[in-house]
């Protein structure tokens, strides 16, 4: 049955959407790169604003079109596994590539706001909805973070234009990045159909199709537009790309489809008991993993990919009602997380020891 789901239509949005996908990435990139030296600011602040709210368009589409068709689950679980997806595969896979470099900024400011921006999202969600009352909570937070990069790009001086690049007129790079970012979002349109068909002709549940294939469908563009700046060695765009669409993912998109949606969109029991606490539980993993060292080591990565395998494993088991859900979960709550916690404080002691 799941081979017949792969129609030879499904196989051509598959085949097309990649291509798109990764010319899309290599174009914005470059784009992010060159901007970053005409505005004289670091990468990081580029990744952070353009880069993440482009490469998170996908995602509001997506969001926005499961609102008005009545499927909050898609709508709400989407974001969930996004960010969770972002933060456990794209940095995971980024940091096997290279590893990546954490600048001081992000440990102080950018991750402490995600971190308060996923714990305000699950507070909300509490509710079992979010409203308008909490869309327009949560565009607020927005507004008020994006202040902070622009107050932070102000003091943070100007940085020397790289050598290397060739020179371009700002028409030039910002048709070059419009044109990127509609590759982008036309990829995750063609991928997210894919999935999405071949999905339900296996019967999976909303909420299922919303957390993975939706997810990572809507995250491609995240991952494609990280591993090729990790390949290209713009660490800086491949971290800050993802900590700013996780943060534009919960008080953007979260709020603009609250803001809009015909009705407030439901909270499902098992998001709240299960996966809002891992999606916060992973926002604060960056923190420890962050600090020791100011950088993500291959280590690191297969460990975030390895969670990402057991939570996705939990989900699908747990769904299809499989014994298997309930021994992983006993292993995650009972063995696995409490080593990774006492490793994690021991690893975070050790390096504030060695940095005072």
């Amino acid at each position: 049955m799941g081979l017949s789901a792969l129609s030879p239509w499904n196989l051509l949005q598959l085949f097309c959407g990649l291509v798109m996908l990764i010319a899309g990435a290599e174009l914005l990139v470059l784009c992010a790169v060159r901007m970053a030296a005409n505005l004289k600011v670091r990468p990081l602040l580029v990744g952070l604003t353009v880069v993440a709210l482009g490469s998170s368009a996908p995602q509001m589409t997506v969001s926005l079109q499961a609102a008005f068709n009545d499927t909050p689950d898609i709508a709400v679980g989407s974001v969930i596994g996004s960010n969770i997806f972002n933060i456990l595969v794209t940095l995971g896979l980024s940091a096997l590539i290279i590893p990546l470099r954490v600048s001081r900024q992000l440990v102080r400011l950018d991750i402490p706001l995600m971190i308060i921006a996923s714990g305000l999202v699950y507070g909300l969600a509490l509710t079992t909805q979010f409203n308008r009352l909490a869309g327009a909570i949560l565009l607020v937070g927005l507004l008020c973070y994006l202040g902070l990069l622009l107050r932070q790009s102000r003091h943070s001086g100007h940085h020397p234009v790289s050598h290397d690049l060739p020179r371009t007129s700002w028409l030039h790079n910002v048709l070059l990045m419009l044109i990127a970012l509609v590759l982008l979002g036309a990829a995750g349109h063609l991928l997210l159909g894919a999935a999405v068909e071949v999905a339900t002709e296996l019967g999976l549940s909303e909420r299922i199709i919303g957390l993975t294939i939706i997810a990572v469908s809507t995250s491609l563009p995240e991952l494609a537009t990280s591993l090729i700046a990790a390949f290209r060695g713009q660490r800086e765009i491949a971290v800050g790309n993802v900590i700013g669409s996780n943060v534009f993912n919960l008080l953007g998109v979260l709020g603009i489809t609250a803001l809009l949606a015909p009705e407030p969109l439901s909270v499902s029991p098992n998001a709240l008991d299960f996966d809002l606490p891992v999606m916060l539980g992973v926002a604060v993993l960056c923190l420890p993993v962050f600090y020791t060292g100011y950088r993500v080591t291959r280590a690191e990565g297969l460990l975030f990919l390895g969670l990402y395998l057991a939570y996705a494993l939990h989900v699908v088991s747990f769904t299809t009602g499989m014994p298997l859900a309930n021994k992983l979960e006993h292993l995650m709550l009972f063995y696995i997380l409490p080593a990774l916690l006492v490793f994690l404080l021991f690893s975070t002691l050790r390096a504030w020891r060695r940095q005072h």
